[in-house]
């Protein structure tokens, strides 16, 4: 049986990681221009929820921070390139994927792009602004600060291992 959903079709996940790079971008440009970095605008929730402005020159958790800047460029902007590239093609030519393993490559595209946009053309760092308290859980306080490129990673990683664990394959 094939798919016979318009949103199968290779594109769409393209089209969701622009959409995704868009929202990522223009998120971004607004805490820049309204918060200051260090600052948290406000809360909800009794502390659950800060929007803030952080910068991250590192990866997630803020990993490789303390790198040399030319180790960060290779490692940072460079190497996932490299990878973001050979995922499009992948992501384009491969029609064994599912559309959930193809709208999840779209979403980890999307949001990688977004990262890297911001590791080429803000020096200081990679804007990040949505904070979460976890009250100790995994011996956090507060969850690490991210953006909506995160996001997209991470949601586009669950849908992959979703489509891995339910064992859907295209017929």
């Amino acid at each position: 049986m094939s798919e016979k959903s318009v949103f199968s079709h290779p594109v769409w996940p393209l089209i969701a990681a622009l959409v995704v790079i868009a929202v990522d971008q223009v998120t971004k440009l607004l805490i820049v221009a309204s918060i200051p970095v260090g600052t948290i605008a406000w809360g909800w929730g009794n502390d659950f929820f800060w929007l803030v402005h952080q910068r991250n020159t590192g990866v997630a958790f803020s990993l490789g921070n303390s790198l040399p800047s030319v180790a960060r460029s290779a490692l940072f902007i460079v190497l996932p390139l490299m990878v973001l590239v050979g995922l499009s093609v992948y992501l384009w030519r491969d029609r064994t994927l599912t559309s959930l393993q193809r709208w999840g490559l779209g979403l980890i595209l999307g949001g990688g792009l977004g990262n890297i946009i911001d590791r080429i053309f803000r020096p200081d760092g990679v804007v990040d602004f949505l904070s979460f308290r976890l009250y100790g859980f995994l011996g956090m306080e507060r969850f690490a600060t991210f953006n909506v490129a995160d996001s997209g990673v991470t949601v586009g990683g669950a849908l992959i291992i979703l489509s891995l664990l339910l064992g859907w394959k295209r017929k």
